[in-house]
Formats: structure tokens, C-alpha cells, sequence
């Protein structure tokens, strides 16, 4: 009766349009460890396993989408297959790639986002491939940093997201927290993206800050009107501007002086 019932849900896999998902056996777990206000999306995509000859086109949908709606509906631990089949194609996954995201205030368009992966393959060399602990787990290490400019004639703060890999030694590199695995090495196991916050900021546009004791100050260029607004070696002219809640200010991130 078993055998029967295993034979029937293989049977329906087959025939699926959007694929089945595995077992624990033939999936993992994909976990991020990130600062308040971080979330990740993912997409898992897959292409046809070693051996087979069966092609499949974006239409067949072979990419799984985790997080999507990350703003209103995030789930930190997602279980992806490593193998899927779709309209009868074994497909194996090759690839996760990942968008770090995160707000940094009320506003809709107040967020930014920096990319990563996670690259699988049936052989890697040595030096490339993931290593687990006893536990089964194995952790991407990463460390984001958040750049700041202004843009419009009343420069409004926006800010952006720039995420580097950490290296075995604990030192920030300036590669992306790419991790890279097997599909042997997968079933069962997690593979965990943690990533830490530097707790400074940093101008992100060339020469248009000045910092001083207590903060940043805004160079004014030539004029308000002045988009790029360099500061050419003059540091006694600052601009005001505003913060992403509407704020007026004049030095960065204390407000004021």
C-alpha cells in the first residue's frame, strides 16, 4: 500500500506545471541572521539536473521566489528543494540570488538594498566550497555599511546599502557574502547569511561632506541648485538639508549642532 501511494505522488510530480517539493532529504534550510530592519528576498533557480536531456524555458516557471513580499510578510528561515520537477524535467537548484533590504525610514521609497548568492554546483574546488559544523550548519558572514548623500535642490537624505564578505580571519573584504556549495553537501543541512551593521555611516557621493567632532556637514557647492555641490576644498560654506522624516539640519546624523 505504501509502494502504491509513493508510486501515485511521484506520478502527480510529473505531471505537475509548477513542480513538487521535496522531502527533508532533498532540501535545506536557508536562514539569515540581520540587524533590526533587514530582511531578505530570494529566488532559487534551477536549471535541468546532471543526465537529463529535457529543456525548460521561463515560462515553466523553474524559479522559486522566497520573501517576496518582504516588507509586510518575512520569514527568516526558508526550506528550498534541491531538486524540483517540472512538466516531467528533473531540474537541480545552481543558484539563489539574494537582495539584502532594509528601511531606514517611514516613507515607502526609504529603503535600499545591496545583492548577493548563493552558487551550487555538482563539483567545486576546495578553496571554494562551504564547509558545516557538527550541527549541519554553515554560516555567510557579511557586514554592511550605510552611505549617505542628498539629492534635489533641498537635498533630502537618501541613503545606501553597501555589503561586503567577511573572511575566514574576521576582516571585512571587498567581494559580496557569496557562499558556494555542492548539491551533495545540502540535503538536510542550513546554510545561515549573517550579517552585522557598522555602527558609522559614511558620505557616499565623492567630495560633498566635511566632518567635523560631532558629525557631517554638508558642503554647499555652488548653490542649493548645485546637484553635485563639491566642496573644492571649501569647508566654511555648509547647506542645510532634510532627513527622510522631514527634518531641516545641519549636520549629519545629530541634526544639529
Amino acid at each position: 500500500m505504501k509502494a502504491m501511494i509513493k508510486a501515485l505522488f511521484l506520478g502527480t510530480c510529473a505531471l505537475s506545471t509548477t513542480g513538487c517539493f521535496a522531502d527533508k532529504s532533498d532540501s535545506f534550510i536557508f536562514t539569515a541572521d540581520l540587524p533590526p530592519s533587514f530582511a531578505y528576498y530570494a529566488v532559487a533557480k534551477y536549471a535541468p539536473a546532471k543526465g537529463e536531456t529535457c529543456t525548460v524555458t521561463l515560462d515553466d516557471n523553474p524559479y522559486l521566489g522566497f520573501n517576496r513580499e518582504w516588507r509586510t510578510a518575512y520569514k527568516p528561515e526558508s526550506k528550498i528543494p534541491i531538486y524540483r520537477t517540472v512538466k516531467g524535467c528533473r531540474l537541480a537548484i545552481y543558484k539563489i540570488d539574494l537582495e539584502i533590504n532594509a528601511t531606514y525610514g517611514a516613507d515607502y521609497g526609504n529603503f535600499s538594498g545591496d545583492t548577493t548568492a548563493v552558487v551550487i554546483r555538482e563539483e567545486l574546488k576546495i578553496q571554494y566550497k562551504g564547509t558545516f559544523d557538527t550541527n549541519g550548519e554553515s554560516t555567510i558572514k557579511g557586514h554592511c555599511q550605510w552611505l549617505f548623500r542628498t539629492v534635489g535642490p533641498k537635498r533630502y537624505i537618501r541613503k545606501l546599502l553597501d555589503c561586503k564578505k567577511i573572511d575566514d580571519k574576521g576582516l571585512v573584504t571587498k567581494g559580496r557574502p557569496v557562499g558556494a556549495y555542492t548539491l551533495d553537501q545540502l540535503p538536510g543541512k542550513t546554510v545561515k547569511l549573517k550579517i552585522t551593521l557598522d555602527k558609522e555611516e559614511r558620505p557616499g557621493w565623492g567630495d560633498t561632506w566635511f566632518k567635523v567632532p560631532n558629525g557631517w556637514k554638508r558642503c554647499i557647492g555652488e548653490g542649493l541648485e548645485d546637484q553635485r555641490g563639491y566642496c573644492d576644498g571649501n569647508h566654511k560654506d555648509f547647506s542645510s538639508f532634510l532627513m527622510p522624516d522631514g527634518r531641516s539640519c545641519t549636520i549629519y546624523p545629530g541634526c544639529t549642532e
